[in-house]
């Protein structure tokens, strides 16, 4: 839902302030929440109506569709493996939400999993490789529902979670509340009144420790949205209420030690509620995003500078020079750096 050296750093400061969003033309009035990057040529975007977008030429041009027979679905969240190849996940009560997948660049679409549960809602869904993934979403029967594939999503296993606080949820707000590492590490925050926890396994999904944060769950808006790592120690969760936009307390907490714990620095936090966080390790910083605007962190975290108050709800970058967000009415937008 790092390491910078302060020489490097403060080379760095006067180039990150400068950074700005260049609004692209996507031709949809689509929410858009799912965002995947490839290069700086292709990149993919999904959202409300059954919407999918790609684009092959950096966002000059976004060739769009609906999925057939999910026209009235969600897709809050996707991974694209390339061009041709994406997965979308869609949200809502029971069999509303669904796992689709594309191979021929949008042509045709294979339904992969409907959700099982009457009840049950995903959130999110992370990759280790193009056949390995993860699905996480909210409680069914007091436990987080996290599903994992070995085979592209053809089949799905249920995995066990520890019991899930009252209350508490995922976010589906950006596809960034669950985050996957090497082969077979992941992580998944949750929010809810009373609760802001970071789950993590090391077995590709088999078993879970779990970890409360700083971050403020003082209401069913509140809590983790967005979580990334920049190493196997160091990560960054943000959030805070999304029906609150403007307010940057208990938004914000690091952890030095692989999620086992975290803390919320004493810095600078980003200056309101953030839905993504994304490390760039090509360019040494930290992007958050939100409704209430966009900042930038060259420390590790503990300060942010804000550059943009534009209204965005994920993002997705495959290098420094190739990231795009993405938000509410077909809001698409790529990175443009100064020239140094």
């Amino acid at each position: 839902m790092v390491r910078m050296r302060f020489a490097f750093v403060f080379l760095l400061c006067p180039f990150a302030a400068a950074q700005t969003w260049s609004l692209q033309t996507s031709s949809v009035t689509a929410s858009l929440r799912g965002a995947a990057a490839l290069s700086a040529t292709v990149a993919w975007a999904s959202g409300t109506g059954g919407t999918w977008l790609r684009t092959e030429d950096g966002g000059a041009t976004w060739i769009s569709g609906k999925v057939p027979g999910a026209e009235t679905l969600d897709f809050r969240d996707l991974y694209a493996v390339d061009a041709r190849t994406a997965f979308l996940m869609s949200i809502g009560s029971g069999p509303q939400s669904r796992i689709y997948k594309t191979a021929d660049a949008g042509l045709h679409w294979q339904l992969l999993f409907t959700n099982p549960d009457a009840q049950g809602f995903f959130d999110a869904i992370a990759f280790w490789d193009p056949t390995h993934a993860i699905l996480v979403g909210d409680p069914v029967e007091g436990r987080m529902t996290v599903f994992t594939t070995g085979d592209g999503g053809i089949h799905w296993t249920r995995r066990q979670t520890p019991p899930a606080l009252a209350g508490e949820g995922a976010f589906a707000a950006s596809g960034t509340c669950l985050i996957t590492r090497g082969a077979s590490e992941a992580w998944f925050a949750t929010g809810g009144k009373g609760a802001a926890r970071v789950f993590h396994t090391t077995d590709g999904g088999r078993s879970f420790t779990v970890a409360p944060t700083p971050i403020r769950a003082d209401a069913a808006s509140a809590g983790i949205f967005s979580l990334d790592f920049s190493d196997a120690l160091h990560g960054i969760a943000v959030g805070g209420d999304y029906s609150q936009p403007e307010a940057s307390a208990h938004n914000l907490a690091l952890t030095a030690d692989g999620g086992h714990t975290w803390t919320e620095p004493s810095g600078t936090p980003p200056a309101g509620f953030r839905s993504a966080v994304l490390y760039l390790p090509d360019a040494h910083l930290w992007i958050a995003t939100g409704t209430s605007g966009s900042d930038i962190s060259t420390d590790g975290g503990r300060t942010w500078r804000t550059f943009d108050r534009g209204n965005f709800n994920a993002l997705a970058f495959a290098s420094r020079d190739a990231g795009w967000a993405v938000g509410p009415k077909g809001r698409i937008a790529a990175i443009h750096w100064p020239t140094p």
